[in-house]
């Protein structure tokens, strides 16, 4: 029973990324996990019984991790500008 529910929020979660685009920490807020739950609900769960749910979201995952960085530097910039 337990297996299920973990399975059933693993699809959510990779559901709800691909549909918002959405960063690891913007999931884990939006389901009241933490981001390390998110990242094993994704990375080991998943792929055992939805691989092409699975590969949606580890695309939208990648992209969030390689623009990262330009987010970080808007967001210092804001801060030190006071936007």
């Amino acid at each position: 029973m337990m297996q299920t529910n973990r399975d059933e929020r693993a699809c959510e979660l990779a559901r709800w990324i691909v549909e918002n685009n959405a960063t690891v920490r913007a999931a884990a807020k939006r389901f009241g996990i933490s981001k390390s739950t998110v990242h094993k609900d994704l990375s080991e769960r998943l792929p055992a019984f939805n691989r092409t749910l699975y590969l949606q979201a580890k695309q939208v995952l990648e992209e969030n991790k390689a623009q990262r960085h330009i987010r970080g530097g808007m967001a210092t910039r804001r801060k030190y500008k006071g936007v």
